[in-house]
């Protein structure tokens, strides 16, 4: 199997992508459940497409790039999760090609092929965090674009173009999601070692960096919502304040990452051991590494709970990969070791419907998605609020308020005493007051106190702490 992904011939293409969806479509047709992260997108691109504006009428930290692609998805229909199964894969399929084909042109290792490509997509379906389409792998995406304009394609060095280029992706990158800028200090470390005007350079690549930013930047300005860009996206970012809870917890994304991080540890280890003719390989050697100790950064920016982290170790993993599928004299070797990587992760992906779990000790994803709360089953296609940060009630109901993310929702709801908080409140519920309001916080006697003319108006159910908006008499 290997010798057959080792050719560069167009049928080898064909049979990855065989392979690939043998490996995925079953699990498709059996279903994968809502997950936090597509929940959180679905409603994000449901209030866009009813034309909140975003930042201003939508409290939520999810980066503008990624916020305005789930608001086109809407577009398509309602709620469709099928097409976001169907982008994320494309996605992944699409940087894995990239990839390979960077690594072919570039000369990067002596052996082409598709094997690069096979490792990357075959490691990235070990689990189902990379069937979500999340804005980590929606930013992933611009920086593989980036890859290639970051190398030079001649003895002279880098063009302009190219160095803006790489900037401008990286940009594009962070307006995806806000940690990718991180990748800065790839594209600095590729200057360094592969520029002539190395200061000069390094201006180019920011320049293109920060125009991404100075056009969002322009786009809030006249939408009137450039404070908000800054104090729901850029000031909570920074600060760490962002709680990610959308991926797996990171005791289970540790162990999934168990094989992985085997392959990745023998590959650096033969890499050492291997010798490369050209100064170009060793300087992308090196590279390769700065670009594991940036994932490793950016992983514990989303403190290794965001949705598609492993998307980030498939670059390095899949170049360092290289070096445990060349030729050796006992060639059985490598062709062993790939169907042993195959078997994993088929036995890994597929643990659930093996009934594997409690062997492999790995929770299957299912166990995390997103399902009707039971306690508000009633509540089916409603409009409703829900005051804390279960969100579940919204899986069969729809947001009609700017505060999807409780945390965010605290500079209204946790300044109660504060005019402006209270004067904000009244603002956002008085357009299109929620059916229904689901009061886990405990809130609603004070804000019906605070503001009556609303708040007044909602009579408790028969479910404790379920709040139903009377008809104006």
């Amino acid at each position: 199997m290997l010798q057959f992904f080792k050719s560069s011939l167009p049928t080898r293409l064909f049979g990855l992508l065989l392979l690939v969806l043998a490996l995925r479509l079953p699990l498709l047709w059996l279903g994968i459940p809502l997950t936090p992260a597509e929940l959180r997108a679905l409603l994000i691109g449901e209030r866009l497409h009813e034309g909140a504006r975003l930042y201003h009428d939508l409290y939520d930290s999810t980066a503008p790039l990624a916020a305005g692609l789930f608001g086109l998805l809407d577009l398509v229909g309602q709620r469709p999760l099928w097409l976001y199964r169907v982008l994320a894969l494309a996605l992944l399929v699409f940087q894995a090609l990239r990839f390979n084909f960077v690594l072919n042109r570039a000369d990067v290792h002596p052996e082409r092929g598709y094997v690069g490509a096979l490792t990357y997509l075959l490691l990235g379906s070990i689990t189902a965090e990379l069937d979500t389409l999340s804005p980590l792998l929606l930013g992933h995406t611009f920086l593989i674009a980036a890859l290639s304009a970051l190398l030079p394609t001649s003895r002279e060095g880098y063009d302009n173009r190219r160095l803006f280029r790489a900037g401008f992706l990286i940009g594009v990158a962070a307006l995806c999601y806000l940690p990718l800028a991180l990748f800065l200090l790839v594209g600095l470390f590729a200057v360094i070692i592969f520029a002539a005007n190395t200061f000069r350079s390094f201006l180019l690549l920011l320049c293109g960096f920060l125009f991404p930013y100075a056009v969002a930047a322009t786009f809030f300005l006249y939408a009137e919502s450039l404070p908000e860009f800054a104090q729901f996206h850029l000031q909570p970012t920074l600060q760490g304040l962002v709680s990610e809870k959308d991926g797996l917890p990171l005791w289970v994304l540790l162990r999934l990452l168990i094989l992985p991080a085997l392959l990745l540890l023998l590959g650096i280890g033969r890499s050492f051991t291997t010798s490369l003719g050209l100064v170009f390989q060793i300087k992308f050697q090196q590279m390769m590494l700065i670009w594991l100790v940036v994932t490793i950064g950016i992983a514990a920016a989303g403190k290794g709970m965001a949705t598609g982290t492993l998307v980030l170790i498939l670059p390095p993993l899949t170049y360092y990969s290289l070096f445990l599928w060349q030729k050796v004299r006992r060639s059985w070797i490598p062709e062993l070791l790939l169907l042993l990587v195959i078997g994993a992760v088929v036995v890994v992906r597929y643990r659930a419907v093996l009934h594997l779990e409690q062997v492999l000790r790995i929770p299957a994803e299912s166990h995390y998605a997103m399902q009707p709360h039971p306690r508000y089953a009633f509540l089916q296609g409603q409009q409703l609020l829900v005051l804390g940060p279960d969100q579940r009630p919204y899986v069969q109901n729809q947001l009609v308020t700017p505060y999807l993310d409780w945390q965010l929702a605290q500079v209204d709801f946790g300044h109660l005493r504060e005019y402006n908080a209270v004067f904000r409140l009244a603002q956002n519920f008085e357009p299109r007051p929620p059916q229904y309001i689901i009061d886990q916080a405990g809130l609603l006697p004070e804000l019906r106190y605070k503001i009556p003319a609303i708040f007044g108006r909602y009579q408790p159910t028969s479910t404790p702490g379920v709040y139903r908006l009377a008809a104006n008499k």
